[in-house]
């Protein structure tokens, strides 16, 4: 059995060159295709920082994997994540790469059949209302539970504002 904690220096020589290099490339590739790579927009956003980590893992620690194939494998999921970046823009796509907003609140009412299809609870809503600054439900214009699955709550003091349609353009209501 191989020691925890038993290597040589070689070894850790290879590691800090390939940490460097990978380092490096990262940061070029993300120039090249744009900060969109690392945003956390969508699920194949979530795919692609994934992706990159996991790659970069192992080109780090495993012996099986060199240099040049991490510095590859990254290459391939930045050019794959800037192409589907580009295809999202006709519909089809991105209805079949993206999930849909949800709303879980429409002012004041709770959605609860939305929240179970979210899977968000009572008491995960009224943290995220708090978190939000939220004193009163009358505040709420709406909450939405984003494509990224973070919820955002949309809520002002002012009893006569109302929420402009765009905003919620894309967001299922059931």
């Amino acid at each position: 059995m191989k020691s925890w904690f038993a290597t040589d220096i070689k070894t850790l020589i290879a590691i800090g060159i390939s940490t460097l290099v990978i380092y490096l490339v990262v940061i070029a590739f993300t120039r090249i295709f744009g900060k969109r790579s690392f945003s956390k927009m969508s699920g194949f956003d979530f795919a692609m920082t994934i992706a990159v980590g996991s790659i970069i893992a192992s080109t780090l620690l495993s012996q099986s994997v060199s240099l040049l194939e991490g510095v590859f494998g990254c290459f391939f999921i930045f050019l794959f994540q800037f192409l589907i970046a580009q295809l999202r823009r006709y519909q089809s796509v991105q209805t079949a790469i993206d999930n849909t907003p949800l709303l879980l609140m429409d002012k004041q009412k709770i959605l609860d059949n939305n929240l179970k299809k979210a899977r968000v609870t009572k008491s995960d809503l009224r943290a995220k209302l708090r978190e939000a600054n939220v004193c009163r439900l009358s505040q709420v214009r709406a909450v939405v539970f984003e494509t990224t699955g973070d919820i955002s709550v949309l809520h002002t003091n002012q009893k006569d504002l109302e929420l402009e349609d765009w905003l919620l353009k894309d967001v299922k209501n059931q």
